[in-house]
């Protein structure tokens, strides 16, 4: 899963990078209002973290800007103002959350699993497909109650792929979603490759009734044996 914080303090935008970056997540920073703008009107986000006082703008023009480009990034409002008038703005936005500063970081990753489940797998904790099970907040894979054990690069593509089951998954914004934003600077696709060949030897010694379908030249498309 891949956020963006928006987030203007340096030790906060560490902190929290750092803790949700141990559970498994890609996280990319922004600490303008310019430099947010600019990844939001490149970039895919599953989640936003949004700071409203920024040192070159307001974090409610941001979140503006996102609905009318009909993203759908899930948003959370993080900051300092928790006015009541801050607050239903935001949600009259259409901000997904908001988390008053200070707050402790187990909030905070518990607040974005619980977006994540809501915009991307309709409020599921386990997903299941086929003879698969997926669970979502611990990252584990099984298949006839069996544990898959895979790597978390290998959990990343599989998760995205099972978002999007049925649908072609285009190998550069599965490149931009498990590697990050700066992956348009690689020279070629070797490495998804290599992750692809090997989640699909770990689900087949396992008899999963799923197939990762190769669209040569463009993508990947999971779906049911």
């Amino acid at each position: 899963m891949k956020i963006l914080i928006v987030e203007d303090e340096p030790q906060m935008l560490e902190n929290m990078s750092k803790n949700l970056e141990a559970e498994g997540f890609l996280v990319t920073g922004a600490a303008t209002f310019a430099q947010a703008r600019d990844r939001i009107g490149v970039y895919d986000y599953d989640c936003i973290l949004l700071d409203i006082n920024l040192p070159d703008g307001n974090g409610l023009e941001l979140l503006k800007i996102i609905k009318k480009k009909g993203l759908g990034d899930g948003v959370i409002i993080v900051s300092a103002k928790d006015s009541l008038d801050d607050k239903l703005q935001g949600l009259d936005l259409g901000a997904d959350d908001y988390l008053p500063k200070p707050f402790h970081m187990a909030e905070l990753r518990a607040r974005v699993k619980a977006v994540l489940r809501r915009k991307i797998f309709e409020g599921q904790d386990e997903l299941r497909i086929a003879n698969m099970a997926i669970n979502i907040s611990n990252r584990t894979v099984f298949i006839e109650k069996k544990e898959v054990e895979l790597n978390r690069k290998e959990y990343d593509v599989l998760l995205y792929l099972v978002s999007n089951k049925d649908r072609l998954a285009n190998k550069t914004a599965l490149a931009e979603h498990v590697w990050g934003d700066h992956i348009d600077q690689a020279d070629n696709f070797d490495f998804i490759y290599s992750q692809i060949k090997n989640l699909r030897k770990k689900l087949d010694a396992h008899d999963a009734e799923i197939d990762i379908k190769a669209v040569y030249g463009i993508g990947y498309k999971l779906q049911d044996k």
